[in-house]
C-alpha cells in the first residue's frame, strides 16, 4: 500500500493567466499600493533660503537708505535746468513781476542764476550783471546766497554720485552672494521713499512757509536766505516758483520709486517661481492621452 506525502502549501501566490510571471504581486509597493512613494519627476526638492548674514543685512540697509537720496537727487537735478525754467515762466497763471520785468528778461537773468549754481563760476559771474533798470542785477547779499546754493548743489550731487557707485557695487555683490537680497532692499527703499514723500507733502500742505523755512535752515545760516520782495532773486524765483519746483521734484521721485517697485517685484517673482523639468509637462500630456 502506498501513501502519498502531503504537499506543502506555497507561501507565494500562484501565477495566473493574466499575470503569468506574478509581476503584479511582486510590483513596487510604492507605485500602486503606497502613494507615499509617488514622486513627480519634474519637481525639484524643496530648498530653504539661506539666512542673511549680518554683513548682508547691513548692505541691504545701505541700499534701502540710499535710494531716497538718489531719487531726490535725480529730481532736483532735472528741475535745475533751463527746460524747467522755460516751462515755468511760460505756463499760464505764473505770477508776473510787479516791477515790470518781462518774461524774456526773467528768462535771461533766471538762466544766469541757474547756470551759476550748476557750474564752477566765480561770484563775479553774477555780481557784474546789470539789471534792466541800469543798476546791479544782484546785490552782494544775493550773490553770497547763490554761492551758498552753489556749494550745496555741488556737494549734494557729488554725494549722490558716490552713493550711486556704492549702490551699484553693493547690489552687484549681493546679487552674486545672496540672490534676491538686492531686489528686496531696493523694494524696501522704494516704499521708504514714498513714505518720506507723504510726510513731506503733508507738512508742506499744512504750512508751506514753515516747511520752506525748515528746509532752508538745514543748509543755510539764519538770515542769509531772506530777501525783500523787490530783490532780483524774489522777482525771478517767487514763492509759486518754489512750490512748482517742489511738486516737480516730488513727482519725479514718486515715478522713480514706482519704477523701482515694478522692476524689483518682477525680479523677485521670477526668482521665487518653481522650476520644473522641461519634459515634465509633455510627459504628462502623453499619459493623459493613453
Amino acid at each position: 500500500m502506498s501513501t502519498s506525502a502531503p504537499v506543502p502549501a506555497s507561501s507565494e501566490p500562484a501565477a495566473s493567466a493574466e499575470d503569468p510571471g506574478g509581476c503584479l504581486a511582486a510590483s513596487n509597493p510604492g507605485s500602486a499600493g503606497d502613494s507615499r512613494g509617488a514622486r513627480d519627476p519634474g519637481a525639484e526638492p524643496a530648498r530653504s533660503l539661506p539666512r542673511r548674514t549680518v554683513v548682508q543685512r547691513l548692505l541691504q540697509a545701505v541700499l534701502a537708505l540710499s535710494l531716497p537720496v538718489l531719487l531726490l537727487g535725480l529730481g532736483a537735478r532735472l528741475v535745475a535746468t533751463p527746460v524747467f525754467l522755460q516751462l515755468e515762466y511760460h505756463r499760464p497763471g505764473f505770477p508776473a513781476d510787479h516791477w515790470g520785468m518781462s518774461t524774456e528778461e526773467r528768462m535771461t537773468f533766471g538762466s544766469y542764476g541757474m547756470d551759476y549754481i550748476m557750474n564752477l563760476a566765480p561770484p563775479e559771474y553774477l555780481g557784474g550783471l546789470v539789471s534792466p533798470e541800469g543798476g546791479l542785477a544782484f546785490t552782494p547779499a544775493e550773490v553770497s546766497h547763490m554761492s551758498d546754493v552753489q556749494h550745496v548743489m555741488h556737494w549734494g550731487l557729488m554725494s549722490a554720485l558716490v552713493l550711486l557707485v556704492v549702490s551699484v557695487l553693493v547690489g552687484w555683490w549681493l546679487h552674486r552672494r545672496a540672490p534676491g537680497a538686492a531686489s528686496a532692499a531696493w523694494f524696501a527703499g522704494a516704499w521708504l521713499t514714498v513714505a518720506l514723500l507723504v510726510v513731506a507733502c503733508v507738512a508742506a500742505v499744512l504750512g508751506w512757509q514753515n516747511f520752506f523755512a525748515a528746509f532752508h535752515s538745514l543748509f543755510f545760516s539764519s538770515g542769509t536766505w531772506t530777501f525783500s520782495i523787490s530783490d532780483t532773486l524774489i522777482r525771478l524765483y517767487p514763492t509759486q516758483f518754489w512750490i512748482d519746483a517742489a511738486i516737480a521734484v516730488a513727482l519725479i521721485t514718486l515715478v522713480g520709486a514706482f519704477a523701482v517697485m515694478l522692476v524689483t517685484t518682477r525680479r523677485r517673482r521670477r526668482a521665487a517661481a518653481p522650476r520644473t523639468a522641461p519634459w515634465a509637462g509633455g510627459r504628462g500630456r502623453l499619459r493623459s492621452r493613453t
